[in-house]
């Protein structure tokens, strides 16, 4: 597994770890260095884990934030059953959060997706969240009790993408000393996310299209045919149109890939969310830390709604854990938070009114400007413009502005 294994259930099926949202019983948590499948014994409701305990962690209506080491596994005693993932840091909690109508319908895309069984092609920005999304088609899903296993494409170097994708034999080369399973082994039955696909190399495109359409492949330094039931999840933050045109990405790989499409907005195109976003993060690093409860002052807080966050929530992650560790008090003013996002007080937006232009081209250009201004939040920029958010997307409506709905 990723972060951690538990053996959970009469069938003692593997599955992660997840930090919140799960409905679990009271049940003790411990870690267990270098445990392996060996290291349980089969109890009535899972699997007892065997091996050097850390200190018991209790944990009611949900599991407790417990760290992946690297050279560690978490297990779980007497788990009933339990359908646990492992922990995802890109956003609090390891959870799509907004409220937003984009991400409601982003949402509704992912599990309408998910029942279905075709391969996923996810783009957007990096720090968009990308992963989640993906994670969440998994969950809701038929598969969400097998693996969930990622791959970072653009990490894979072109000499070890097969080794990495299929596995070896012992013997296939110099370091191979010993059996290894391959990504699409790992996660036979699940789901296998390739981030960054735009990044694979182009032998490595080619070895993907060949066990897209076959299903079968051969681990490097075998004979014999490989034959695995996997979902694949892809997920870039570039074109991939571009780059066929461009003769770097395979024109019948990216059609393979391009099956269903799913596209995840910017924080800048859904800053209604920020609060929220900014909130889960203040309340998860004020308890990693042992800082007593924070909060963002109404000023601030409209500042950041108006920063266009060009590295999205991996970019707000930061600044939420840089300003919990740094502020002194039980509110954050404007004057704790980092200089690029104060930069947003004094910055205005101008709008030039030219002789012989109509009220109407006047106003259409001043709603566009304050749109513009406001990182397209429509609260905010109703409130700049001192008119009500529905009188806002009746001008939006009228003026042509709605723009293109994102998914």
């Amino acid at each position: 597994m990723r972060f951690g294994a538990i053996l959970a259930g009469p069938g003692f099926s593997r599955r992660g770890l997840r930090s919140s949202g799960v409905s679990v019983r009271r049940r003790r948590l411990w870690s267990v260095a270098h445990a392996g499948d060996e290291c349980g014994s089969p109890g009535k409701k899972g699997r007892r884990a065997h091996g050097a305990r850390s200190a018991p962690r209790w944990t009611r209506g949900g599991l407790a934030e417990i760290p992946a080491r690297a050279h560690s596994r978490v297990m779980a005693e007497e788990i009933d059953g339990a359908s646990v993932t492992a922990p995802e840091t890109g956003a609090a909690g390891g959870q799509l959060i907004g409220e937003s109508e984009v991400m409601r319908r982003l949402r509704r895309a992912a599990e309408e997706i998910a029942r279905s069984d075709v391969t996923v092609l996810i783009e957007g920005e990096s720090g968009t969240g990308k992963e989640l999304v993906a994670r969440l088609i998994h969950e809701r899903s038929v598969r969400a009790a097998r693996p969930f296993i990622f791959v970072n494409c653009a990490a894979l170097p072109e000499q070890l993408v097969e080794a990495e994708l299929f596995g070896y034999r012992k013997g296939a080369f110099t370091d191979a000393r010993a059996d290894k399973l391959g990504r699409f082994q790992l996660a036979d039955g699940g789901t296998l996310f390739l981030d960054e696909i735009g990044d694979l190399s182009p032998k490595g495109q080619g070895d993907l299209l060949r066990v897209l359409e076959d299903g079968a492949f051969r681990m490097v330094g075998g004979t014999e045919l490989v034959r695995v039931d996997v979902r694949v999840v892809a997920a870039t933050n570039k074109s991939l149109l571009e780059a066929v045109a461009a003769g770097k990405f395979r024109e019948d790989l990216y059609y393979r890939l391009h099956v269903i499409p799913i596209a995840v907005p910017a924080l800048r195109e859904r800053a209604e969310d920020i609060p929220l976003l900014i909130e889960a993060f203040v309340v998860r690093f004020c308890a990693k830390h042992r800082r007593r409860a924070k909060r963002l002052a109404p000023e601030a807080m409209r500042l950041c709604q108006r920063f266009p966050w060009p590295g999205n929530i991996r970019q707000l992650r930061n600044v939420a854990e840089r300003i919990v560790v740094t502020s002194s008090g039980p509110v954050i003013g404007v004057d704790e938070l980092p200089d690029e996002i104060r930069a947003q007080e004094n910055a205005g937006a101008s709008v030039e009114i030219r002789a012989g232009m109509t009220i109407e081209e006047a106003e259409k250009l001043l709603i566009a400007q304050t749109i513009k201004h406001a990182t397209a939040n429509r609260a905010e920029a109703a409130r700049l413009l001192g008119i009500s958010r529905r009188a806002l997307q009746y001008k939006l409506k009228r003026y042509g502005l709605l723009g293109p709905k994102a998914v």
